[in-house]
């Protein structure tokens, strides 16, 4: 973190203890702890954005086809689709 600013963080007591508690347990500053919670919460909601985009451009009638192309082999035991699924 090269560029590094501050930013003063207000947070409620009992939010502050778990923050307090869980960092000292693992080995950590408060700050790497929340630095690092912030971080995996933006790599979470970014995956979650590129998800959606790449299933609204999702062919899914070609994918059908695909999947129903002679000479493909049937899907392993424990890949098959539960009778109940259809597509939303």
């Amino acid at each position: 973190m090269s560029d590094v600013r501050t930013y003063p963080l207000r947070l409620p007591q009992s939010l502050r203890a778990g923050v307090d508690r869980v960092s000292k347990r693992e080995g950590v500053s408060v700050n790497q702890f929340i630095a690092l919670a912030v971080a995996e919460k933006l790599a979470a909601l970014e995956a979650e954005r590129y998800l959606e985009e790449r299933r609204a451009r999702a062919d899914l009638a070609a994918f059908d086809a695909l999947m129903a192309r002679r000479g493909g082999e049937p899907p392993r035991p424990g890949d098959e689709l539960p009778p109940s699924a259809t597509r939303s």
